[in-house]
């Protein structure tokens, strides 16, 4: 497995991981970072779109699917900029960072490796 696709294949793992608690426990990660408690349907959706998010990370990475690996990460870097500005604009406490942060950092580690592939 390359680079790029263990790079992947981790941000899968941890997507699964993080779909499966809003999923089962969404109350328990929600005051983490700010969010009210909820007892809503929304979240436990999020969470099973999270958790296909994963399956589809780890799928793409076993089959070393390298467009796949470039569209994650321009699609977590949207995500980093949609948090900040979300941050900037009073629609989200500070804490959303964490998230940003571990968007930004995988995002990095693949784009390193899909550069050390050319």
């Amino acid at each position: 497995m390359s680079n790029s696709a263990k790079s992947i294949f981790v941000w899968g793992v941890y997507l699964i991981g993080l779909g499966g608690l809003l999923l089962l426990a969404p109350n328990s990660l929600l005051p983490f970072f700010g969010f009210p408690q909820t007892n809503e349907i929304w979240i436990h959706i999020l969470g099973v779109v999270v958790t296909a998010l994963g399956y589809y990370h780890i799928q793409a990475a076993r089959r070393e699917f390298v467009p796949f690996f470039l569209w994650s990460t321009q699609g977590r870097v949207f995500t980093v900029l949609c948090f900040t500005a979300f941050i900037v604009l009073g629609l989200a406490k500070p804490a959303l960072f964490l998230f940003a942060s571990a968007d930004f950092f995988g995002a990095f580690w693949t784009g390193l490796a899909l550069r050390s592939m050319k």
